[in-house]
This record gives C-alpha cells, structure tokens and sequence, in this order.
C-alpha cells in the first residue's frame, strides 16, 4: 500500500480535542497519511481548527506516487458550508494546469474530493468534464453516509461512508481498500473486526469489472479472447499462494517480482462475452465478471451525460459491502 487517505469530516464538530484524537489514532502508522476537509470540518465557517490540528504534510494539493498525479481538492471553503461546496476560481485554476502536467509526463491522474463533482453548487459539470478528458482513473470521495461506486463511462467514483454518522450495515465503521493498477481501478470495503476470519485479504486488480471498465479499448478494461493476463494484491501474515479460477480451470499465480503483495497469471478464455473470473487464496476469495470481446467489436467512448453524477451508480454490490439504497442526509436516511 502507498498512504491512507482520509476523505474530510474527519472532526464530526471540528474542535481541538477531536482532532487531538484523530492524530493520535493515526500515529502507529507507517504510511504516509493525506487528507481533506469536508463540511464537519468547517462547521464553524473557517478550517482554523483543521489546520491547526492537521500537520502540513497531510494537506497537499498534488503529489505523485507511483506513476499516478494524486490531486487534493478542498471543496468546502470556498462555500458557505453544509452542502455547499464549492471550487474556488484559484483551485479550479491550479486544477487544469495539473491535469495538464501530468498529461505532459505521461502520468495518470487520481482526484481525491469530499462529494461528487454532481453535488457541486457551482460548475461541478464542467469540473466532471475536466476529468473526463483529462483521463482521470478514479475521483476518491467521502460525505455520504453509505458506500457507493459511481461509472459515468469515463471515469469511476468511489464514497466510503462516514465514520462518525453510519445509517447502514447497523452502523459497522470500516475503511476501503482502492487500488488502480494500469489505470484499472477496483475498490472494496473493509468492516473493522472482521477478526482472524476476514483474512487474509483478496483483491483483484487487472483486469477490470466489468462495472468499472471506462476504457474499451484497452485489453486492462477489455481483453480479447485468448490469454489472459491476471492480477491480485493478496494481503494478510502467511497467506497461502493464490489461485486463479475461471471457465472451471485453475491457475497458480506467481509474486510479481519486485512489488509487495501482488501476484499475477495468465489464464485462457476463448470466447466473447461475460465471464465470471475468481481469485482464491485459502478461505479468501474475490469475484469479478471480466467483459471479453474481439477489438472489431467494442463500441467508441461516448461523452458521459451528466458526468460525475449519482445517477451514475452502480447499484449494490453485496461482496463489496455497497448496499444500493443510499441512506444518508442526501438521499433515504435519516434527519442529521
């Protein structure tokens, strides 16, 4: 893993003590942290109290990591607070000229934000346009109070629900593991005190779901029939090799040399269509459903409509902990 992100309403009230305690918390961990305010962390109007309980190094606007331009958004400040977000005039600025840096070094960009582009009080259309075009992999978000992917066809978006205000799975707090290999992003939610039992860890990286393929063109997202090449990040203390299974065959996978954790393989689907594709390792499993087709039939890349939008969901996925009903201040919960 390369940092933990915290998605902003880190401080339910924004007070010192808080915060205090959400440093504490963070400090037996070894990887880098970043964050970003969300509208609980400007419940007074100000990020005074953010700032000062946040260390500088956790508030970047960009990093790059691993090939990847990580941009940082703050979208509350600029508002007047709750649901007003907002991108002021000098980040939407520092904004495109990113994306444009990063096109010119050949590096994909990743957007981390607190709410969708679509709740967005001013241009969030034309900011989710932005990322379109500027081949953004996944925009990482916060705010709800349940789990959601969104796949507006060009770029996937991804809310954990917030820890502080649950309405869902009987209020589980958890974190989401989110990886994009190749510009192939997956995502799954973790509950804590899974326990021994939720481990070891299973995830499959390359290629796509087919929930979550933005590219067609691209054998990652959509691979032709014939070999095909399997990748999964296996986490957990001794955790057994893993194995691929697909079209009732199985393939032992092998480490990826040089890189913690991953495991790859190559494995054969002869025909076109939807196939299921797993990747096991012990009691562990994961399960996604590749699309495979011959090049000569993959449709272009639309414009999205509405990009960046909820209408976008994807809809339950019970293996990744996403219910599908959308509880929360912003659809069908409850009157926070």
């Amino acid at each position: 893993m390369d940092f933990v992100f915290l998605p902003g309403d880190n401080a339910n009230h924004a007070t010192a003590e808080q915060y205090d305690r959400i440093r504490a918390a963070l400090a037996p961990l070894t990887l880098p942290v970043f964050t970003i305010p969300g509208d609980h962390d400007f419940e007074d109007g100000t990020l005074a109290a953010f700032r000062a309980g946040t260390p500088e190094a956790m508030r970047p606007f960009a990093r790059g990591i691993q090939g990847y331009r990580c941009l940082f958004l703050d979208i509350v400040s600029a508002g007047s607070g709750g649901p007003d977000f907002r991108i002021g005039a000098g980040q939407r600025r520092r904004l495109a000229e990113a994306l444009a840096d990063a096109d010119d070094a050949g590096e994909t960009p990743l957007v981390f934000m607190h709410a969708y582009p679509g709740d967005l009080s001013d241009g969030g259309e034309a900011v989710a346009s932005l990322f379109a075009e500027a081949g953004v992999a996944f925009v990482d978000t916060g705010h709800t109070h349940y789990n959601e992917l969104l796949n507006d066809g060009r770029v996937v978006y991804g809310a954990t629900r917030s820890t502080a205000q649950i309405e869902e799975a009987d209020g589980a707090a958890g974190y989401t593991i989110v990886s994009v290999h190749d510009g192939v992003p997956s995502w799954t939610f973790r509950p804590i005190g899974a326990g021994a039992a939720g481990w070891p860890h299973v995830q499959i990286v390359s290629p796509a779901d087919v929930r979550l393929l933005t590219r067609p063109h691209d054998p990652r997202h959509v691979p032709a029939p014939g070999e095909i090449e399997v990748v999964a990040r296996v986490f957990g203390e001794a955790a057994a090799a893993p194995v691929a299974e697909v079209a009732g065959r199985s393939v032992t996978m092998h480490p990826v040399p040089g890189v913690a954790a991953t495991w790859q393989a190559a494995v054969t689907i002869a025909t076109p269509g939807l196939h299921p594709l797993s990747v096991r390792s012990g009691a562990a499993v994961d399960t996604i459903d590749i699309l495979v087709r011959d090049r000569k039939d993959r449709p272009k890349r639309g414009r999205p409509v509405v990009p960046g939008h909820a209408v976008h969901t994807i809809g339950a996925w019970p293996s990744r902990h996403i219910l599908g009903a959308q509880l929360g201040p912003n659809r069908n919960g409850g009157g926070w």
